[in-house]
Formats: structure tokens, C-alpha cells, sequence
């Protein structure tokens, strides 16, 4: 990947969370713990998920750019949602995933050539590669956003 796409990439990462804060904008409570559909997750719980899921991946990139043969280890995120209490209050996680992401856009903008080409083993997926690790976390918050946007529009058509 050029280092235009990259670039192009990041500031979509960078954008995510605003782009879910806007999501969440005079979100109330009914709209906040209505999911989409029978068996989706929440916005509340979209929020914990990507406070939880951003934690993951700020540690993500840092292992594969610091330790050669890096090993990513998975995790269930629906046993995550059962089991972490998700319909707690969204504040400090929504901090949490706004911290992780302007934490992480510095490193990513230092990033050599080759540190974009590091890779590591992911538990479950295998090979796990930073620019495939930036592919997908750059659009993971705008598809969450969509999510929030989508239930708040089932929500009030209720």
C-alpha cells in the first residue's frame, strides 16, 4: 500500500470517533438501549464494544510494530458483551475509545515503511499484518456509527 492510501486510511481512523459521536448526538434512553433488530447489539452496547474492541487494537498495532513474530490473541466479543456489564452507563467507555484512537493516530502517522510492513499471527485469523490491521479499523467505528444511526431509526419508528 501506498503510503497516499495509508495516509487516506488513518484519517478515516481518525475520524471514527467523531463520526460515532455524531451518531450519538440527543441520542435518549429508549433510542440508546433499542438494537436494530432481534438479536444486534444496542447503541449502548455499540459503544462499550468499541471502547473494548479499540483497547484491543491500540494494543494491536504496538505489538506488531515493537515485537518481531508478534502473537495477537482473539477475543469473543459476544461473551464480551455478556459478560462485561454493556448496559452500563456509555460516558467513560465513549472516553475510552476516543482516547485509545488520539493516542494511536501519532504512532500511525510515524510509521515507517517498515513498520507498515510488520506482521504477527493472529490466534484465530493467522497472518495479521499492520495495513491489514489499519483496512480494517479505519472503517470499524463508520460501521458502528451506521449501526447507531439505524437503530435510532427503529427505535423512533416504534
Amino acid at each position: 500500500m501506498d503510503s497516499e492510501s495509508r495516509r487516506s486510511l488513518i484519517d478515516r481512523y481518525r475520524d471514527g470517533y467523531a463520526e460515532v459521536t455524531r451518531a450519538l448526538e440527543g441520542i435518549t434512553e429508549h433510542e440508546l438501549d433499542t438494537p436494530e433488530a432481534a438479536g444486534e447489539w444496542s447503541p449502548r452496547q455499540v459503544v462499550h464494544h468499541l471502547a473494548d474492541s479499540e483497547i484491543a487494537s491500540a494494543l494491536r498495532i504496538r505489538q506488531l510494530v515493537a515485537q518481531e513474530h508478534a502473537v495477537i490473541q482473539g477475543y469473543d466479543q459476544e461473551e464480551y458483551a455478556r459478560r462485561l456489564y454493556y448496559d452500563r452507563p456509555i460516558e467513560p467507555s465513549l472516553a475510552a475509545f476516543g482516547a485509545a484512537r488520539a493516542c494511536t493516530v501519532p504512532l500511525l502517522l510515524r510509521m515507517t515503511d517498515e513498520e507498515w510492513a510488520s506482521a504477527g499471527t493472529h490466534s484465530e485469523y493467522g497472518e495479521f499484518t499492520a495495513v491489514g490491521w489499519l483496512e480494517y479499523y479505519a472503517n470499524h467505528a463508520h460501521d458502528h456509527a451506521d449501526q447507531i444511526r439505524r437503530a435510532r431509526k427503529m427505535a423512533t419508528s416504534r
